[in-house]
């Protein structure tokens, strides 16, 4: 009965349409957007000391799910498997660091959505076998991408501006007049930009997904024989989602390094890392933006959440918790996997269902 639909009719296409046509779905949005921006900025979360509610739980989960969003796009709506991930944020983040280098007066924010179409043709570049090949030969051609961005992030020195540390090293920006990036930049500012970009990404991520382009997506990855039957172009559709994936994947680095890490290095980007983003996405739910919210949350806050409760309840040592955490998350991963391949935003349409008839128990 909580989440009852009896009654909320709609009269024209577009109402039909619209992204959350629940009215229960947009109550519960509007409560999480007032609490991202009026409540956690200046608050931070209860129980944890401000700065590393923000810096170390909600800015890297912000920015980890653009990632995912964009890597579910590839994998989850148009079914192309890619382990080069991390070598496109690092794309978005080194070409940031140029741009800035060149136009220092540039609006950064700008700059970091502008880095995005650098990745997005590096992507589509890389992108170009999934045209003949598909599966684990496609997961091999785009580990190779990994490898070869990885190694041209560490040769060509002209990327880090010829730092002998190879290092890339965030500048100070201001925005309005206010401090961005930077040591100076306030940690409530830097999750604001965050949270702004996640939000605008993933509305033009929904309406995508929503649309021709999207449906296109989803016929590549159902049978790309029968899309092309029908008029579906194999070219355009993978090389398209490829762009974006990879767009959405150079954003998310970008933010990274300006936004939360300050500087980085080549192993900021590594496999590693796009095994991390992968894992994020199966978890969170292939095809569903929700679920990529859910998969980054759960990857990155369950290992932290262990940490603290040893620590405070247990008194064990961080070190033994590192590990301990390690297993669990695996532990967790496989035990939820099994119970419902589909991810958490499956279980999430479950307890949907369970709420529209409660207390009723069928």
């Amino acid at each position: 009965m909580f989440y009852r639909e009896a009654g909320q009719f709609k009269a024209t296409y577009q109402e039909d349409l619209q992204a959350f046509p629940i009215r229960q779905d947009k109550i519960g949005i509007g409560i999480w957007l007032a609490i991202a921006y009026l409540y956690i900025p200046f608050f931070g979360i209860p129980g944890l000391e401000y700065g590393f509610a923000l810096n170390a739980i909600m800015i890297p989960v912000l920015i980890f799910t653009i990632t995912t969003i964009g890597l579910n796009i590839l994998v989850g709506f148009t079914g192309q498997i890619s382990l080069g991930t991390g070598a496109f944020m690092g794309v978005g983040a080194y070409s940031c660091y140029k741009l800035t280098s060149y136009f220092p007066d540039t609006n950064i924010i700008v700059l970091i959505l502008a880095s995005g179409f650098v990745a997005a043709a590096v992507g589509a570049l890389f992108g170009l076998p999934s045209l003949r090949i598909k599966g684990f030969y496609l997961v091999v051609a785009t580990l190779a991408a990994q490898f070869f961005l990885e190694w041209c992030f560490i040769r060509i020195g002209w990327l880090y501006n010829f730092n002998p540390s190879g290092a890339i090293e965030v500048p100070q920006r201001e925005v309005f007049g206010v401090i961005v990036t930077g040591a100076a930049a306030e940690p409530a500012t830097r999750y604001l930009v965050v949270l702004t970009i996640l939000v605008f990404l993933t509305v033009i991520a929904g309406n995508i997904v929503r649309g021709r382009i999207g449906r296109s997506w989803m016929m590549i990855r159902d049978m790309d024989i029968a899309a092309e039957l029908i008029g579906i172009r194999p070219l355009r559709a993978k090389l398209s989602a490829f762009a974006v994936s990879s767009y959405y994947c150079g954003v998310s680095g970008a933010l990274m390094v300006f936004l939360w890490l300050g500087a980085a290095e080549v192993e900021s980007f590594d496999v590693n890392h796009s095994f991390l983003y992968l894992f994020m996405v199966i978890l969170g739910g292939l095809g569903s933006i929700t679920g990529s919210y859910m998969g980054a949350a759960f990857i990155w806050t369950f290992p932290i959440i262990l940490k603290e409760v040893g620590k405070r309840v247990f008194d064990i040592n961080p070190i033994v918790m590192e590990n301990v955490s390690l297993v669990a998350i695996g532990v967790m991963i496989v035990f939820i996997l099994i119970k419902e391949p589909h991810g958490l935003a499956r279980l999430w349409q479950l307890v949907k269902q369970k709420l529209r008839i409660w207390p009723f128990p069928h």
